[in-house]
């Protein structure tokens, strides 16, 4: 795998993220963008995340600029802190990617880089590194607290009661978000806690998590369970019986409590926030979060985002339960987790869910997937309406419209949702279903990944993600 560059920053295998490499696109991020007088470095808990993070800050203190030094951080704690001091910052993690890769996430001092940003970064590329710069290195180990209270003022007291779990694996704000819900009144029962990196892809939960999480709900009597992915911007959260509610919902409830007006999604969320009819309006994007930040700039006041891995980005100060809730411009994990779990105080997490318009989501992916291959594939069944035909036809259905803002996504007669893309940093091919069901979505998804696998069999091997 090339280290590539793109919506979720540069990633690559370890073995090919070479202190040359690292210093290189470091001096690039600093000579491209504003980065104020000091850059802060954090990084997750998988075992190469440290060393990555040391070779970051040699780049960026040869380069002239001092370093505040985060530690392991949760990505929107490091993300917040540096926008309020008006800094830099740089996150060593690969998200949900496994142990074997990493990557760089990069923050401006307006925030999270843009496609603009990442094009003059691009372009920045190969300069001569310094020789005689000076440089200074700070300490930070209190920004993970300033993230909690910004969710403890707004929520105070939300959670009395409760019975949470928290599946810890290998997150890196696992021991912050414990401290976060018990000072908002719950009981935490603590999960699944690992020393070995698990990546967790909250867009994708696995069969066996899945049945996991049920296990915990039932042996604990949990209200709910939390997670987040590795560097915590995507969370997870369960209901009362340990099933596993999708990003994209989590999102829109999240929505509505806040009293958004206007909200920006990429095209694969759930078509549901249309049908809530709480909005002004909605806005679809290609996606990533670049995408979705680029829409919510334009989109004027009481703006929110989110994607369906459920990662959500507030606009503007928002009325909580309790205080006003600060902006933070770049994926959060917490702010969804404790919305969902406030607005459901009274009903439960189940019947809150339930209360939401019948639209159900689906998603996996195709690994070993040949990127050239896979935008071969989109181009003709976007372009051959009876190779479109031919393909819907192991799905019993007929497409009635296409949109082409982010690789292919196909309405059909019967209402459902057939969506699929190439990744834009990974050897994979995401397919994305919606229907009217459950049960629904999921019959789709298995008969379209088998239609997918017979269409790109030329060494592309399944792999459900956990």
């Amino acid at each position: 795998m090339t280290p590539k560059f793109g919506t979720s920053g540069l990633r690559g295998l370890v073995t090919e993220l070479t202190p040359a490499l690292i210093a290189d696109y470091v001096r690039a991020f600093l000579s491209a963008c504003p980065v104020g007088a000091s850059v802060f470095i954090g990084h997750d808990l998988r075992p190469s995340s440290g060393p990555i993070a040391r070779m970051v800050l040699d780049a960026v203190t040869a380069h002239g600029i001092d370093v505040t030094w985060c530690d392991a951080v949760p990505v929107p704690a490091l993300a917040l802190a540096a926008s309020r001091a008006q800094a830099g910052a740089i996150m060593v993690t690969g998200s949900h990617i496994p142990a074997d890769r990493n990557g760089l996430k990069f923050y401006t001092t307006r925030g999270e880089i843009t496609k603009a940003d990442e094009a003059q970064i691009m372009a920045s590329l190969g300069q001569v590194p310094a020789t005689d710069a000076s440089h200074g290195v700070m300490q930070r180990m209190d920004v993970g607290l300033a993230y909690a209270q910004r969710m403890l003022g707004a929520y105070a007291d939300a959670l009395r009661g409760k019975r949470i779990g928290l599946y810890e694996h290998s997150a890196v704000g696992r021991d912050l978000m414990a401290d976060i819900i018990t000072d908002l009144g719950a009981e935490v029962i603590r999960l699944g806690r690992s020393d070995v990196f698990i990546p967790i892809d909250t867009e994708a939960v696995s069969p066996v998590l899945r049945k996991q999480l049920q296990d915990w709900a039932r042996a604990h009597d949990c209200d709910a369970i939390i997670s987040t992915d590795a560097d915590g911007d995507r969370p997870l959260l369960t209901d009362e019986t340990g099933v596993v509610i999708p990003g994209d919902i989590l999102g829109q409830i999240t929505a509505a409590s806040l009293k958004a007006a206007h909200v920006v999604t990429p095209v694969s969320s759930n078509t549901g926030v249309e049908a809530l009819e709480c909005f002004d309006r909605v806005t679809r994007t290609k996606i990533g979060s670049p995408f979705v930040i680029a829409a919510m700039s334009d989109a004027g006041k009481d703006t929110v985002g989110y994607e369906a891995n459920g990662g959500f980005l507030l606009g503007y100060a928002a009325q909580g339960p309790a205080a006003k809730i600060a902006p933070l411009m770049t994926r959060d994990a917490v702010l969804p987790i404790l919305a969902v779990l406030y607005a459901a105080r009274d009903v439960g997490v189940a019947e809150l869910v339930a209360q939401q318009p019948a639209r159900f989501t689906a998603t996996d992916r195709l690994e070993g997937v040949d990127p050239a291959q896979a935008k071969r594939f989109v181009e003709t069944i976007a372009s051959d309406a009876q190779a479109r035909s031919a393909f819907l036809s192991a799905l019993s259905d007929k497409p009635v419209s296409v949109d082409r803002t982010d690789g292919i996504r196909i309405a059909l007669a019967s209402g459902r949702i057939v969506h699929m893309r190439p990744s834009g940093n990974a050897p994979e091919f995401r397919l994305y279903i919606e229907a009217e069901s459950k049960a629904a979505a999921q019959d789709v998804l298995a008969r379209g990944l088998d239609a997918l696998r017979g269409a790109l069999s030329d060494g592309c091997s399944h792999q459900i993600k956990s």
